[in-house]
């Protein structure tokens, strides 16, 4: 690994953690020439994962598109970098388990909903805005309730769980 401070090739591993539920791996690098220290990030790097899209036309599964969705979501929230990383490797793992290497995108949208939603109710419409295509002020409304009915039915259940 070469040092990005000074660019020599040498490293040495200082300490090695389990990152993200085990599906990567966080090492803290000190470099030899100059002393400097810099984490890296270690995970698998492709997925073999087909997503296909409305028209039937298949591409390959995207981290990169599905990042930049999210992020945009959550422009001027407060979310950090990692958090976003992490609810991505927990949506591929669960895709990569339930499904046979091909996705519909419209369950690819589903499932990063259902993560959004926990996360942030305001990046989850502002999300299901865009991939839902909401039309008008209406398809905002509607989906704003839901979230409402939805919440208070799991508050209800919870309270009779108790």
């Amino acid at each position: 690994m070469r040092c990005p401070f000074c660019g020599y090739e040498n490293t040495k591993v200082i300490d090695s953690r389990s990152y993200f539920e085990g599906n990567s791996i966080k090492r803290r690098r000190e470099c030899e020439k100059c002393g400097k220290r810099f984490t890296t990030h270690e995970k698998v790097a492709e997925l073999s994962l087909i997503v296909i899209k409305k028209s039937g036309e298949k591409q390959p599964y995207s981290r990169e598109k599905v990042y930049n969705g999210i992020v945009r979501a959550f422009e001027n929230r407060n979310i950090n970098t990692e958090k976003i990383e992490e609810t991505i490797d927990k949506i591929e793992r669960e895709i990569l388990t339930g499904y046979s290497g091909e996705i519909k995108s419209s369950e690819l949208g589903e499932k990063i909903l259902s993560y959004l939603i926990d996360l942030d109710e305001i990046a989850y419409v502002r999300f299901a805005s865009v991939y839902k295509k909401f039309d008008s002020l209406d398809s905002f409304v509607k989906e704003i309730e839901k979230i409402r009915k939805d919440r208070k039915l799991n508050t209800e259940q919870g309270i009779k769980e108790k």
